[in-house]
């Protein structure tokens, strides 16, 4: 009978063969062929994770979730990696965990303030109104599209508890002016590194700055696992707390399949539980299920293999893009990498100005007749979203740039699997339709 090694080597070799049967790329077919703004790539490698993880049949988070975590906190030099189902799980679970009473006088509690910005992804701001405190949004910066840096104090109250924001299609924050601001009045700073795994501030990467930072492995991301995310800290206190309520609000650290880890299992007496209450089923949060499975993980431990050369990737197409529409620079704001910074971008994003003779959705829409996916700055200016109408919030100045960036942005792509015929074909529709101005 063979074993249980020699089997799967044999399921391996089969994989191997499948992936080598469909790897073949189609033929590239200027304006019939699709380029997509975003979208996986991947090898044999991922297939042959992925079901190495099913044959284990483990499901939940297990051997692939603590490597991947492991080495995901190696990469960016981070003490600790908590792997989620997705990045809006992730920034649920950051927000959630500043709200503990085991942060005493720390604690974010109802109606504190947050400062962050209305030209967002909604999950961003949703788990601040979740959590029953007060958003106070700040404008933006054209050409970054980041958050203004510069009017973070004056929109400071005796409320302002913290801040968070994210790197905008990976265009990394004015993180020393954050960092500064952040240190001089005790605030929280979380910071939302969906669009930005692999950016760096200052030769160091983004997603290590804020006390807690969030991740996203949804299809399009700079790697991925189909669904999930992670939450990023260096402190060992925020690192329970955001397990506690990833995993049900329970008390015990536990990892799954495992008992008694801190020493006295029937030895604990909280909230007013009889002594002795089984610390496995103690929940000190009122928290979720959120948790990754071992087969999202398996696909994450082989993608972060390959982030350097998608890094590599996106900065070079971005480039190519860049030189070339720099021509074009008189109808469209081009995007401006902050100072200091490396981005690794998500996308590459421009602005139709006032004077163009022409419109964002005249644009748009000759690129999309083209085959050409483009996208919006996520909600625009999200308080103008159907969801926001009757939500609490504060406006420090005015969202200007956000409004104008909601009628005027849009971007296209520069992930790895656009080649550069591609690319090419992109910058000669361009050419094409400015040809008429």
């Amino acid at each position: 009978m063979k074993t249980d090694k020699e089997i799967r080597r044999e399921i391996y070799n089969r994989v191997t063969d499948l992936y080598g049967i469909r790897k073949t790329k189609k033929k590239f077919v200027p304006g019939k062929t699709p380029v997509p703004y975003g979208g996986r790539v991947y090898d044999e490698q991922e297939l042959l994770s992925l079901v190495d993880a099913a044959l284990d049949f483990w499901l939940t988070a297990g051997r692939f979730a603590n490597q991947f975590e492991q080495d995901l906190a190696e990469f960016l030099e981070v003490k600790y990696c908590l792997l989620a189902n997705s990045g809006s799980s992730a920034n649920l679970l950051a927000v959630s965990a500043l709200t503990s009473p085991k942060l005493a006088e720390r604690r974010l509690r109802p109606g504190d303030e947050v400062i962050t910005t209305a030209c967002t992804f909604p999950t961003t701001l949703n788990p601040i109104l979740q959590n029953n405190l007060k958003p106070v949004f700040v404008d933006i910066e054209l050409a970054t599209y980041n958050i203004k840096a510069q009017d973070l104090e004056s929109a400071m109250t005796e409320k302002t508890k913290a801040i968070f924001a994210a790197h905008t299609l990976g265009n990394p924050l004015d993180l020393g002016a954050i960092v500064r601001l952040v240190k001089k009045y005790g605030l929280w700073f979380i910071e939302d590194n969906c669009d930005a795994l692999g950016s760096k501030y200052q030769g160091t990467y983004t997603g290590t700055f804020g006390h807690v930072a969030t991740l996203s492995f949804y299809p399009a991301h700079h790697i991925t696992t189909g669904e999930g995310g992670a939450v990023l800290t260096s402190d060992e206190v925020l690192r329970r707390l955001v397990a506690s309520f990833r995993d049900w609000g329970r008390d015990c650290w536990c990892e799954p399949g495992h008992d008694n880890t801190c020493g006295k299992r029937f030895g604990w007496q909280l909230g007013s539980l009889p002594f002795g209450y089984d610390h496995k089923y103690i929940y000190s949060h009122i928290g979720y299920n959120l948790k990754i499975t071992d087969l999202q993980a398996a696909i994450g431990v082989a993608q972060l293999k390959k982030l350097p050369a998608f890094i590599e990737k996106r900065r070079r197409n971005f480039s190519l893009l860049y030189q070339a529409l720099k021509e074009y620079e008189r109808y469209l704001i081009l995007p401006q990498e902050t100072p200091g910074a490396e981005a690794n971008w998500f996308g590459f994003i421009m602005t139709v100005r006032k004077d163009a003779p022409f419109t964002r959705r005249d644009l748009v829409d000759f690129l999309d007749s083209n085959k050409i996916a483009t996208r919006p700055l996520f909600a625009g200016n999200v308080i103008r979203q159907p969801a926001y109408q009757d939500v609490d919030y504060r406006i420090h100045g005015s969202l200007e740039n956000t409004d104008f960036v909601m009628n005027n942005t849009f971007w296209i792509g520069v992930y790895p699997g656009l080649s550069d015929e591609m690319i090419a074909y992109v910058l000669s529709k361009f050419e094409e339709f400015m040809e008429k101005f």
